[in-house]
């Protein structure tokens, strides 16, 4: 049944300090019976012990069991051979601290592809009868004594019914009362299985096994069938042989009884007080008090040592054919999606108080993903109102030799819809007279001023499109913009575009009203285009004095927006280019008809009337061409509404006549995408060192916790649980940490987020939507788990004696 042909093993082979732990070792062992490992410590019996077991890889040779080879070198072959053949008993147990005695006792059933909840139930309750544990089934292994736990460890090793069972020094960490009985259970074990047992106490060895195997140095020294003639000498420090005691006491009076037993030499002076049914003990010498009761672990009996006979063996008794297959024996998983998260989660609620408070690390983790994440995610995103600053579709030219001339003769181009002098962005008014408290207020709003030609009805939000020189169609974006840093609008109740409808705004002494909100991504204000220029002209009246080559004589305003305040007395209106009125009481030294020496675009004015005004005022006035060639002359630049797909060949014509054609739109989009680099990079570098701190942090905390647990692992391992499994644990327990802990921060941070994303100035640094959650949560339980389950596969892929053997593997 188990043949092993030449093993060799050593440890630290190429170092000075090597080992031949397993020197050319064979053998052949029948189905049955007990074989005992001896020899010294250090000699390689546990080491032959776990090379058997599949614990531990051979360096050279075989093993077969069953014929079946366990020194293979694929593991997941050792692990499904060894779990369906090998059953183990530990020196040191090996329990699940937190399962109880039954779940410690099922899982190995689960490892063999058992579900059949009653067939478990009735083998894990036949096998705990068997070891006297079965009234301890729902305890938790924590709460067990030594013995108890071995019995246990007997139990799982037992319940699957292996051909073989590995014995590792199982009396090892025992007292002589449950040496005695471990050994009993497994000399019942034996007389049906084969159970191969190392331990250090040869006396008990030589009474109980069957075949005696010395080891010495990695050597097979002798190897011989075991012949018990004699009875065990075996005295057990915990039994009190009453008899055997040299001198004994007995006093009686009425209801007081008391038997002294001492053996000579030995001096005893005690107080006897008996109270309220307690009774109360004082030594007088130095001798050590011990209560003996049922929960003791001594006995006192009332007879003389004896030596053990074979009879004795007889306490316990195995019937395998109560835990033999119903179900085929396969090696199974046994966790699913289900268990892995119900049992993650389990595992984090029973954590200790420290290590909950540890979980604020990963709070902290997610809140910081999330931020990385919405900040970068920031620098990706392009929207056209974070840069759009005047009419998309305008032109502008930048310089030009002869201003005047130049203009007009671009002005006729039939690729132009129109075009006006300097730039289109203008202020308008808005008074915010809603509220008693406000009524006094008026807020500005900056917008570019185009023409209303451009929109049609389905550019509009809500209301219609201009009919007369009074109404206007405000875009939202110019609402937008001015509203979401001045909230002065909201004090007043405008809390939306829509709120701005059939509302009255100015510009200057000039009174619209807006019928419209358009959508166009444009910040702008549309008017009818024979009000572009009266708009321009009064949004610009600071530009509309003219002077001498030496001194500032006046302003040249427009006749028609000031004819109702001015009364011709002399000559006549300024029909013609270049004419002008002047005040009355100039009429001395500035003749009628004659022209003055202020020039506009190198002609002289020529003065046609004398006007007065009770306004006091004392300005020139012209007509609206006039007015038009000054407000050219006075700009630095034009710009140009092209005609519908003419944009691209009218910058080809302009520039071929050598005009600096700029195109607003592409200069604000470069500007922007310019800025934008530089703050991408300095958002990729902080984004980059946060989430490299996070991971770090993340790593650092999943690591300590696995460390933690190698033992655990190295236990799992051992017992035969698939690697598989192991990593589901984690996996599960991974889940519920990023559930309970990353997930609130991540969740929190996008919140505050979301609010601060809301403010103008700090909206193009924080994006926040579906795709930055997803890309947050992804990142988050991704590399938890990449994080949490690197140390566990680096782990998992070594031998489980090489995880026992140690609990502080990288």
């Amino acid at each position: 049944m188990l043949r092993i042909n030449n093993a060799d093993k050593y440890f630290n082979k190429y170092k000075k300090n090597k080992i031949h732990v397993i020197n050319n070792t064979s053998l052949d062992l029948d189905n049955a019976g007990l074989v005992a490992l001896l020899g010294p410590s250090g000699c390689g019996k546990t080491t032959l012990l776990n090379v058997i077991g599949g614990l531990d890889k051979l360096g050279h040779g075989s093993i077969y069991i069953n014929n079946q080879k366990i020194s293979s070198k694929f593991m997941y072959k050792v692990d499904r051979i060894r779990n369906i053949n090998i059953g183990y008993i530990f020196q040191d147990y090996k329990l699940i601290e937190d399962l109880s005695v039954f779940d410690n006792v099922s899982i190995v059933l689960k490892m063999l592809g058992i579900k059949d909840k009653k067939e478990i139930k009735e083998k894990v309750e036949y096998v705990l009868d068997c070891v006297g544990m079965l009234r301890y089934k729902r305890r938790p292994a924590s709460m067990l004594s030594g013995g108890e736990r071995q019995r246990v460890g007997i139990a799982r090793a037992l319940v699957k019914d292996p051909n073989i069972i590995l014995a590792d020094e199982p009396t090892g960490n025992l007292d002589s009362k449950n040496s005695l009985e471990i050994m009993k259970i497994i000399k019942a074990i034996s007389l049906k299985r084969l159970v191969i047992l190392v331990t250090h106490e040869q006396n008990l060895a030589k009474f109980y096994a069957t075949r005696i195997i010395e080891i010495e140095d990695g050597t097979i020294k002798n190897d011989y069938k075991n012949e018990v003639v004699n009875d065990l000498d075996y005295i057990m420090d915990s039994n009190f042989y009453l008899k055997d005691f040299k001198n004994n006491i007995n006093f009686t009076s009425g209801n007081i009884g008391i038997s002294l037993f001492r053996n000579e030499n030995e001096n005893v002076s005690l107080d006897i007080a008996v109270k309220n049914g307690n009774i109360y003990i004082k030594s007088n010498t130095k001798e050590k008090i011990e209560v003996v009761d049922d929960e003791s672990s001594i006995e006192f009996i009332n007879d003389s040592y004896k030596k053990i006979s074979r009879n004795d063996q007889e306490k316990y008794s195995f019937d395998f054919d109560k835990i033999s297959g119903r179900t085929k024996k396969r090696y199974a998983s046994i966790i699913n999606i289900y268990s892995l998260i119900l049992e993650g989660f389990r595992k984090v609620f029973d954590y200790s108080i420290l290590k909950k408070i540890l979980l604020v690390g990963f709070f902290l983790a997610g809140m910081f993903i999330m931020y990385s994440v919405s900040s970068y995610m920031a620098t990706k995103v392009i929207r056209e109102e974070d840069y759009v600053s005047v009419a998309k579709d305008y032109l502008t030219i930048d310089s030009a030799k002869n201003k005047l001339d130049d203009y007009l003769n671009i002005e006729r181009n039939d690729k132009i819809l129109y075009m006006i002098p300097g730039t289109s962005k203008i202020s308008i008014t808005v008074p915010l007279n809603d509220y008693f408290q406000t009524n006094k207020f008026n807020q500005s709003m900056d917008v570019s001023i185009a023409s209303s030609e451009v929109l049609t009805d389905k550019d509009l939000l809500y209301g219609k499109l201009p009919e007369n020189n009074n109404e206007v169609v405000l875009d939202k974006l110019a609402f937008t913009n001015t509203t979401d840093e001045n909230p002065s609008y909201q004090m007043a109740g405008i809390i939306d575009v829509s709120d701005m409808l059939n509302r009255t705004i100015m510009i200057e002494e000039r009174v619209y009203t807006i019928v419209g909100i358009s959508s166009k991504v444009n910040p702008c204000l549309y008017v009818l285009r024979n009000e572009l220029y009266p708009i321009l002209y009064v949004a610009n009246k600071d530009k509309s004095s003219i002077k001498d080559d030496t001194t500032t004589v006046s302003n040249l305003l427009s006749y028609d927006e000031y004819k109702d305040k001015l009364e011709i007395k002399k000559g006549r209106i300024p029909n013609n280019d270049y004419e002008i009125i002047i005040n009355k009481s100039n009429e001395d030294s500035i003749p009628l008809n004659k022209t003055i020496d202020v020039k506009l675009n190198g002609k002289k004015l020529l003065v046609v009337g004398y006007y007065t005004s009770k306004y006091n005022l004392n300005d020139f006035f012209s007509n609206n061409n006039t007015i038009k060639y000054l407000t050219i002359v006075k700009s630095k630049s034009f710009t140009i509404m092209p005609k519908l797909d003419d944009k691209d060949n009218l910058i080809h014509e302009l520039e071929g006549k050598k005009y600096h054609v700029v195109d607003t739109y592409k200069r604000s989009y470069d500007k922007y995408i310019k800025n934008k680099k530089k703050q991408n990079n300095t958002t990729l570098i902080v984004s980059g060192i946060i989430l490299i701190i996070s991971f770090i942090e993340i790593f650092l905390m999943i690591r300590s916790s696995f460390l933690s647990r190698i033992k655990e692992v190295g236990i799992y391992r051992a017992i035969g649980v698939k690697r598989i499994d192991i990593c589901k644990m984690f996996t599960g327990e991974i889940f519920a940490i990023t559930t309970l802990a990353s997930m609130p921060g991540l969740i929190l941070m996008g919140y505050i987020l979301k609010v601060i994303s809301g403010i103008k100035y700090l909206s193009s640094y924080i994006l926040v939507n579906t795709g930055v959650f997803i890309i947050s949560i992804i990142l988050v339980y991704g590399f938890n788990l990449i994080v949490g389950l690197i140390p566990v596969i680096n782990t998992i892929r070594k031998r489980p004696a090489e995880i026992l053997s140690r609990y502080d593997l990288d």
